[in-house]
C-alpha cells in the first residue's frame, strides 16, 4: 500500500511536491550557505588580526628582575615560536650638524636591536631609503634633523652625555603606537602618541653606547605560533590572554606582558559579534520565509488532501496507518529537499567562493546538517503536522466541504488585536534600543567575556511579524467589506462575470490574504536586505574616505614649516585640485586637541563634507559661518557638554606661536559642532578658519594636503607623488585606506553575504508571489470547468484569473515595500555599531529592487497565464480526470 501510495503521489501530485521540495531546497540552502559564510568570516577576521601584528607579545622585564630568567621562562611557554632581548633607552635629545647648520630635537628613544630581528618581525619596520642594517633612523627624526643615510648624528643619554653615530638608513615604523606603549598599564594611561624621535642600533652598538646611563630597559619580543589558534576571534582571544597571563604568574612578578595580538583579537571577536548578528538580522528572515512558502505550498493543496484522507478513512483505514502515509510525503520532501539544498549550497560556495565549504573548513559540516535537521523539520511541520490536525479534529463529512463553509469566524489574533500588540511592542523596544547610550554589543577591553543585547532583535522581529499580520487584517477586510469595489475592478476585465469574480474573491480570502503576506514579506526581505547593503557599502565608503581625507593625501612630518603655495607642486596630471588643511595642537583648559585650519570656501572641492557629520546647522551652513566670521569655532560634541558651552559662547584656546614657540591665548566663538571631520580623530577636535590661525600664530604652515583626483587612478597618482617626494612627506591614497579602516568585519566584504541574500531573496519573491498562486488555481480546477458548463466564455475566466493575479500582485508589492521601507530604518538604527558613520540617509539600489519587482510580476503573471492555458480545457475532461 506505501508503495502504490508512493508512486500515486509522484505520478498525480508532482507540482505540488515539487514545490514543496523547492521550498525545502531554499530554507537549507540559504541556512547551510549563511552558516558556512558566518563560520568562514570569524576564521578571516581572526587570521587578519593576527596578521596585521607586527610583534605577538612584548614582555616587559621589571626592574631588578633577571633578563636571561625571563628569556627562558618566555622561550619554555606553550606557544613560543620564537623570542629575541630588545634594549629600550630614553634619550634627552638629538643633534645634527648639516650643511653649516645645528639641528637639535627634543626627548626620544635608543632601541637595541639584535641579530635577526627583522628576520623574524619583518611588518615592524619598513626600509625608506640606505641600508636595512646598521644605525637606522626614524622617519620624522631624520625630519627634524634635515639628516640622511651617511650623516652623523649625536644621540644624549642621560648620565653620560652625548654619543656620535653615522646614519646608515632611514625607517618607518608602522606600528610605533604598540612598539612604544607602556607594557601593563590601561589603555587610558598610554602615551597618546609615540615619541617623535627614535633610532634603532645594532645590539652590540646599543651596549656599548649605553654604559654608565640611566633609564634603560629591556623587552623581550615574542613571536607565537598563531597556527595553533581557534578560528573563532573571541576564542582565539581568551587562549591568547590566558597564556599571557600564564606567563605573569609564573614569573612571579618578574614580568609583564604587552599582549597586542590580544589586542588585535579584541577588536576582531566584537566584528565577529556583529557578523554573528547580520546573520541573524539578514539570514534567519529568509530561513524562516522560506519555510512559511514551504507550509503555503503544502496548504494550497490542503482541501483536496483533507479530501483523500476522508476517502481513506471511509475505506477502511486506521488513523496510524493514515499518519504512516502523511509521514510518508513528509519524510520524501524532507530528504530531497534537504539533498537538494545541501547541493544547492555547496554549489553555491564553490561558484561564488571558491570552495563548497565557503572557506570554513569543518565547520561546514556543522551547519550543513543543522540545515539538513531544519529542512527536516519544515516538512514535518507543513505536511505532517497538518494532516495529524485534521485527523484529530476533521469529520469525514466535513473533509467534503471547502475550507471556507467549515468555518467563517476571524483567526484568534485578528480578536485579540495581535497585530496592534506587536507594532506597539515594537515601538517601545526600538524606542529603548536606540538611546544615546544603547550599545548593541558591548565588549569591555580587555575583558574575556562579550555581550551582546539580544533583546534589541525584538523590535525588528515584533515589527515583521506585527506588520505581516495587519497586512493580513487589511487584505480580509478589503476582500470581506469591499465586494462591491472589487466588482468595479474586475469588470473591465469579466464582464458580466463581475460579481461573480468579488464573491469568489471575497469566498477564498483567506488563500489569497496568506498570499499577498508571503508575497509582502519577501519583497519586504529583498528590500531590507538590498537596502542594508547598499547602505553598509556607502557608509565603508565614507568611513575610508573621511579616514584619508580625501582621494590623495600628501601628509607633512610635524613641525615642518610648509606653506600652501607648495601645493602647486603637487597638481600632477590627474589632480584637479590641491586644497591645504592646517594641522595644530590646542589646549582648552588642560585639555588637548587636534585643531584644524581649513578655507572654508574651498575645502569641500577636494574631500566630502555631509551634513550627517555636523550639529547646528548644515556643512555648507557651519562653512559658510567660519568664512563670515573667522574667529567662529565647530567644537565636538564632548567639548560641548564638558564645558557646557552655548552656541556664541567665546571659547579660549591655547595654541603655540610660532615666532616665540610660546602658548598664546587666542580667542573664538563656538559656532557649531563637528561630530567628524576628514584626517580627523574620533573623539574630539576643533575646526577652525586657517587664516585666522595663521594670523594669531604667526604661520600658515600646511599639515596635510588634500588632492582631488576626481574618484579615479588615486593609486597611480599616489605612487607618483611617493617617487617625487621621497621621505620628506607621508603620501596616502583612498584605494590603500580603504583595506586598512574600519572593523574586521568590513575588511571580511559584505558582499559575500549579501550576494547569497539578494539572490534568494529574487527566487523567494518569485516564489511567493507564482508558485503559491499556480498551486492554487491548479487545486480550482473543478471550479472553472463547472463554470465553463454555466456558460462562462474563456475571455471571462481569463479576466478571473487575471484580477486575482493583479490583485495579489499589488498587495503584496506594495505592502512589501512599505514593511520593508520600515524595517530598513530600524535595521539601520539598531545596527548602528556597524556603521561609522552613522549614514545619513538609506542608500536604495534602485537596479535591483526593480529588478526584483518585476520577477514577482512576471512570476505572478506566468502562473495567472498557466491556470488560464489549463482552464481552456474541455470542461467534461476536466471534470472526468479530477
Amino acid at each position: 500500500m506505501i508503495g502504490s501510495w508512493t508512486v500515486g503521489l509522484a505520478r498525480h501530485r508532482t507540482g505540488r511536491l515539487l514545490a514543496a521540495l523547492a521550498g525545502i531546497a531554499l530554507a537549507v540552502t540559504l541556512v547551510a550557505a549563511l552558516g558556512s559564510f558566518l563560520t568562514a568570516s570569524k576564521a578571516t577576521m581572526t587570521q587578519r588580526a593576527v596578521r596585521s601584528v607586527a610583534v605577538d607579545w612584548q614582555v616587559q622585564v621589571q626592574p631588578g628582575a633577571d633578563p636571561g630568567a625571563v628569556m627562558s621562562l618566555v622561550r619554555k611557554a606553550p606557544g613560543t615560536r620564537a623570542a629575541l632581548p630588545v634594549g629600550f633607552a630614553h634619550t634627552t635629545g638629538f643633534t645634527a650638524r648639516v650643511q653649516g647648520s645645528t639641528q637639535t630635537t627634543g626627548p626620544g628613544m635608543a632601541l637595541g636591536l639584535p641579530d635577526g630581528y627583522r628576520a623574524l618581525f619583518p611588518d615592524a619596520i619598513r626600509t625608506l631609503s640606505g641600508s636595512p642594517t646598521g644605525v637606522l633612523l626614524a622617519q620624522q627624526t631624520a625630519s627634524n634633523l634635515h639628516a640622511a643615510p651617511g650623516d652623523t648624528i649625536g644621540v644624549r643619554f642621560p648620565g653620560i652625555g652625548v654619543r656620535q653615530v653615522k646614519v646608515d638608513g632611514v625607517v618607518d615604523l608602522p606600528q610605533a603606537d604598540s612598539l612604544f606603549q607602556t607594557v601593563g598599564a590601561p589603555s587610558q594611561s598610554q602615551p597618546t602618541a609615540p615619541p617623535d624621535n627614535v633610532v634603532l642600533l645594532p645590539a652590540a652598538r646599543f651596549a656599548a653606547l649605553i654604559r654608565g646611563a640611566s633609564a634603560v630597559t629591556t623587552q623581550i619580543h615574542v613571536a607565537r605560533d598563531d597556527a595553533r589558534l581557534p578560528s573563532d576571534p573571541a576564542a582565539a582571544f581568551t587562549a591568547v590572554t590566558g597564556a599571557a597571563h600564564n606567563l605573569e604568574a609564573r614569573s612571579a612578578g618578574a614580568a609583564l606582558v604587552g599582549n597586542n595580538i590580544g589586542a588585535a583579537l579584541d577588536s576582531a571577536r566584537q566584528d565577529a559579534l556583529y557578523a554573528q548578528i547580520l546573520f541573524l538580522f539578514l539570514g534567519v528572515p529568509g530561513a524562516v520565509l522560506a519555510a512559511a512558502l514551504t507550509a503555503a505550498v503544502a496548504s494550497a493543496g490542503g482541501e483536496r488532501r483533507r479530501q483523500e484522507q476522508g476517502l481513506l478513512r471511509l475505506r477502511g483505514l486506521r488513523p496510524r496507518q493514515i499518519t504512516a502515509l502523511a509521514g510518508l510525503e513528509a519524510a520524501l520532501i524532507g530528504l530531497a529537499g534537504g539533498l537538494a539544498g545541501l547541493g544547492v549550497a555547496a554549489l553555491t560556495g564553490r561558484l561564488a567562493f571558491g570552495a563548497a565549504s565557503f572557506g570554513a573548513g569543518a565547520g561546514t559540516w556543522a551547519w550543513y546538517g543543522t540545515a539538513f535537521v531544519l529542512g527536516a523539520a519544515v516538512a514535518a511541520g507543513a505536511v505532517l503536522v497538518p494532516a495529524l490536525r485534521d485527523l484529530r479534529t476533521v469529520t469525514v463529512a466535513e473533509t467534503r466541504k471547502e475550507s471556507g463553509a467549515r468555518s467563517t469566524r476571524n483567526p484568534w489574533w485578528m480578536r485579540y488585536g495581535l497585530d496592534f500588540a506587536l507594532l506597539i511592542g515594537s515601538w517601545l523596544v526600538f524606542r529603548a534600543s536606540s538611546g544615546n547610550q544603547y550599545a548593541l554589543v558591548l565588549a569591555p577591553e580587555g575583558v574575556p567575556s562579550i555581550s551582546v543585547s539580544y533583546w534589541a532583535f525584538l523590535g525588528p522581529a515584533l515589527l515583521w511579524i506585527g506588520a505581516a499580520l495587519l497586512l493580513w487584517r487589511l487584505t480580509l477586510l478589503a476582500l470581506t467589506h469591499g465586494r462591491p469595489a472589487l466588482a468595479r475592478l474586475a469588470r473591465p476585465l469579466t464582464a458580466t462575470l463581475a460579481g461573480t469574480t468579488a464573491a469568489t474573491l471575497s469566498r477564498r480570502r483567506r488563500p489569497l490574504a496568506r498570499s499577498v503576506v508571503l508575497l509582502a514579506l519577501a519583497v519586504c526581505f529583498a528590500l531590507s536586505t538590498a537596502v542594508f547593503n547598499a547602505t553598509y557599502r556607502q557608509q565603508a565608503e565614507v568611513d575610508a574616505r573621511l579616514t584619508n581625507g580625501a582621494d590623495v593625501t600628501v601628509t607633512e612630518p610635524p613641525g615642518a614649516r610648509v606653506p600652501p603655495g607648495a601645493g602647486s607642486a603637487l597638481k600632477v596630471s590627474g589632480v584637479r585640485h590641491v586644497e591645504p588643511l592646517q594641522h595644530r595642537f590646542a589646549y582648552v583648559g588642560s585639555d588637548l586637541q587636534d585643531l584644524y585650519g581649513v578655507r572654508p570656501d574651498t575645502i569641500a572641492r577636494a574631500t566630502s563634507l555631509q551634513d550627517a557629520y555636523f550639529a547646528g546647522g548644515t556643512a555648507q551652513q557651519l562653512m559658510r559661518k567660519l568664512a563670515q566670521r573667522p574667529d567662529n569655532l565647530l567644537v565636538s560634541v564632548e567639548t560641548v557638554n564638558d564645558f557646557q558651552l552655548a552656541p556664541g559662547d567665546t571659547v579660549n584656546l591655547r595654541i603655540q606661536d610660532a615666532r616665540t614657540k610660546a602658548l598664546r591665548t587666542v580667542p573664538f566663538h563656538y559656532a557649531g559642532i563637528a561630530k567628524e571631520f576628514p584626517t580627523a580623530p574620533k573623539d574630539s577636535f576643533f575646526v577652525a578658519n586657517a587664516a585666522y590661525i595663521a594670523k594669531a600664530t604667526g604661520s600658515d604652515a600646511v599639515g596635510a594636503f588634500l588632492l582631488d583626483t576626481g574618484g579615479t587612478h588615486q593609486n597611480q597618482i599616489a605612487t607618483r607623488l611617493r617617487s617625487q617626494l621621497g621621505t620628506s612627506a607621508t603620501v596616502s591614497d583612498l584605494t590603500q585606506t580603504r583595506g586598512t579602516v574600519g572593523t574586521s568585519l568590513t575588511s571580511v566584504d559584505l558582499a559575500g553575504l549579501t550576494r547569497i541574500e539578494l539572490a534568494f531573496a529574487v527566487l523567494l519573491a518569485a516564489g511567493a508571489g507564482g508558485l503559491v498562486l499556480a498551486l492554487g488555481l491548479a487545486e480550482r480546477r473543478r471550479t472553472f470547468a463547472i463554470a465553463t458548463v454555466l456558460g462562462a466564455r474563456t475571455r471571462q475566466l481569463r479576466g478571473m484569473v487575471l484580477t486575482e493575479a493583479l490583485l495579489l500582485a499589488a498587495g503584496g508589492l506594495a505592502g512589501g515595500a512599505v514593511i520593508g521601507w520600515a524595517l530598513s530604518e530600524m535595521l539601520v538604527k539598531v545596527l548602528t555599531g556597524v556603521f561609522d558613520p552613522p549614514p545619513a540617509a538609506l542608500a536604495v539600489p534602485g537596479v535591483y529592487l526593480t529588478l526584483t519587482g518585476l520577477a514577482a510580476l512576471i512570476a505572478v503573471l506566468a502562473a495567472a497565464l498557466n491556470g488560464i492555458r489549463g482552464a481552456r480545457r474541455p470542461a467534461v475532461e476536466e471534470l472526468r480526470d479530477l
